[in-house]
């Protein structure tokens, strides 16, 4: 979902690391390859599929930390000690009450809106009912951080539940952010194992180096804007269809799909027509995404206990295919589809949902600009005209 789609790596724009391109491949490629800050929160080889958070691989993450600890993590730039971690998680606990204002704020827009056009509006708008929006001190700026974190989940929870007509939960201060925002969400408690899978998908998805709202939010913090506002440009630069929304159209994909049997037909015709298969390819990945290796997995487990195996079947098959026929990898976007599909959380949600993680790390690295911040003033490549003279109205 942070990757800028497969239409680019198809045009080989893609780098996975080394040497800054030069100024005038930088203007024809996106930035492609262009080094635009030094950071230490996380570390893409797209080479060798390596994901990294502050040092610590996204495998060893996934399997033994919890999405709180990576929130500490990527804020701090190590683990946290045990009464560090629970003071954090009581710090978030804290933190889950949105003011009354945001939710009826909420509850005045058209139930059709775009639930991320909801969520942008009204983080924005948390910063007009919190002391000191603009005071971007480290202290100030991780207190805010931590609210944000905090109150995302209960924002896309509440949003859902309002546009079919039915009343927020309110959220329980002594669970785990993946565990709360499932209980919202539905009104019942989930089921343990489905709170882990949810929890490393939250952990997954929390950072990947400078795409287009990670870099959106670091322009926007390195103006000295405060932290609402940079969260709130990274929001909108999410929402554009080129950045977020891959898994959802992924999704929409396997159900037009429907049967594990027309997959390879499906996919044969696609290509032929030069049409996407969306979640194949990565713009920075070579080999296959670190992170589809464990949502593979959670799928496939999804879908047994939900007693239906056939999306993860299907998304098998079309993996299958692309590798040997184009020799192309799933990306984040490709089994995650699935696995939130068989959660029971409606496709246009799933980008929220990424924001609910990626607030972490667009907080770290605000937090990380603001700490030794210089004004982001890229140049561009002239390919105008010069010379021109001034004709008056009359002659044109």
């Amino acid at each position: 979902m942070d990757n800028v789609k497969e239409a680019a790596a198809a045009k080989g724009n893609a780098s996975g690391g080394g040497a800054p391109a030069a100024a005038g491949a930088a203007a024809a490629g996106g930035l492609r390859g262009v080094v635009a800050a030094s950071s230490s929160i996380g570390d893409v080889n797209g080479e060798q599929g390596i994901l990294i958070y502050q040092g610590y691989d996204i495998h060893e993450l996934a399997e033994h930390s919890t999405f709180e600890e990576v929130v500490f993590l990527l804020w701090n730039g190590r683990l946290p000690k045990r009464e560090e971690l629970e003071g954090l998680k009581r710090e978030i606990g804290e933190c889950y009450d949105v003011p009354k204002e945001i939710v009826d704020l909420i509850r005045s827009f058209p139930k059709e809106v775009d639930p991320m056009d909801t969520l942008r509006t009204a983080v924005s708008a948390l910063g007009m009912y919190t002391e000191s929006p603009h005071d971007i001190s480290r202290e100030a700026a991780v207190k805010t951080a931590t609210r944000l974190t905090a109150q995302f989940p209960v924002l896309v929870a509440a949003l859902e539940r309002i546009r079919k007509g039915q009343e927020p939960v309110a959220p329980k201060p002594e669970l785990s952010i993946a565990t709360n925002f499932l209980y919202m969400l539905r009104g019942e408690m989930p089921q343990e194992r489905e709170a882990r899978i949810f929890d490393v998908c939250l952990i997954l998805h929390a950072d990947h180096e400078l795409n287009a709202s990670t870099f959106t939010a670091r322009v926007v913090a390195g103006t000295l804007a405060d932290v609402y506002a940079s969260v709130t440009a990274a929001l909108a630069a999410l929402s554009g269809p080129l950045h977020g929304g891959a898994n959802t159209n992924v999704m929409k994909m396997l159900l037009e799909i429907g049967d594990v049997a027309k997959a390879e037909g499906f996919v044969a015709n696609a290509l032929a027509e030069k049409k996407k298969i969306m979640g194949i390819g990565h713009a920075v990945y070579k080999t296959e995404d670190p992170r589809a290796t464990h949502l593979r997995r959670f799928s496939q487990e999804v879908g047994e206990r939900g007693g239906d195996t056939r999306w993860y079947e299907i998304s098998r098959k079309i993996e299958e295919y692309m590798l040997r026929e184009k020799g192309m990898y799933p990306n984040v976007d490709f089994f995650s589809a699935s696995t939130y599909y068989m959660m029971g959380i409606p496709l246009d949600l799933f980008t929220p949902i990424f924001a609910v993680s990626r607030i972490s790390g667009w907080t770290g690295h605000i937090l990380e600009q603001y700490a030794n911040n210089k004004l982001i003033r890229p140049r561009a490549e002239y390919v105008g005209p010069r010379g021109l003279k001034y004709t008056p109205i009359e002659q044109r």
